[in-house]
């Protein structure tokens, strides 16, 4: 059964670190220094996603004990900072979030249904102020070089807030380029993302990232 609230706010999280490519750094340069650098530079971008689920093992499992790891989703996101996103889910389900600056629209096809909630400040210590919001990432977040894994420099973010979906963010860079995205949360899950064929700041219309209303769905305010 999907969960149209917790998918939006894994894509909130999600997106978070999409805008990945877009920055050669040199290699020997540090996760942070690479990081900022592509938060400077990116204005919008485009690619494709795909996102799993990984919750950790039941303790009462003891040693034997496996993580589950959910079927994969996939799909493709487009964004502009600040705060206007499209992050499609194509894959095992279609459902799209859109943000046009001012609201985030969800819109489950299956269902026919659109929620619409006001953005306002929520991008502020969320993930998806990384990749959407301001330039400002400090002011959110604590940042911390986090070590080499799987070919990857990682950089930690962790929000300054206490009231957040996430506690911690962890993101791998590679020759200046976002590859790979953690989010862990307070309940023991952690959505992993790994992007693939970025654009960086392409041409994108006024009114593209304008919400157009599906024939006949139901509309829910939030």
């Amino acid at each position: 059964m999907k969960n149209t609230t917790f998918a939006a706010k894994m894509m909130i999280g999600a997106a978070s670190v999409a805008c990945g490519l877009l920055f050669a750094a040199s290699a020997s340069a540090s996760a942070l220094e690479q990081f900022k650098s592509f938060a400077a530079g990116t204005k919008s971008a485009k690619g494709e996603f795909v996102q799993r689920q990984v919750k950790k093992a039941d303790a009462k499992a003891g040693a034997s004990g496996k993580a589950k790891v959910s079927t994969p989703a996939s799909g493709t996101f487009e964004f502009a900072r600040p705060g206007k996103f499209i992050w499609t889910y194509l894959k095992p389900y279609e459902q799209l979030l859109q943000a046009d600056g001012d609201k985030l629209y969800i819109y489950d096809k299956d269902l026919s249904q659109v929620t619409v909630k006001k953005l306002g400040d929520a991008l502020g210590s969320s993930p998806a102020a990384i990749l959407f919001g301001s330039n400002d990432l400090e002011k959110n977040f604590t940042l911390a070089e986090a070590g080499t894994r799987d070919g990857l420099e990682w950089l930690k973010a962790t929000p300054k807030a206490k009231d957040t979906t996430f506690d911690e963010i962890t993101i791998g860079l590679r020759n200046g380029v976002p590859e790979a995205m953690e989010l862990r949360d307070s309940f023991g899950q952690t959505s992993v993302l790994a992007f693939k064929n970025f654009q960086k700041n392409p041409a994108l219309s006024a009114n593209h990232f304008q919400f157009v209303m599906p024939k006949g769905a139901d509309v829910i305010n939030n």
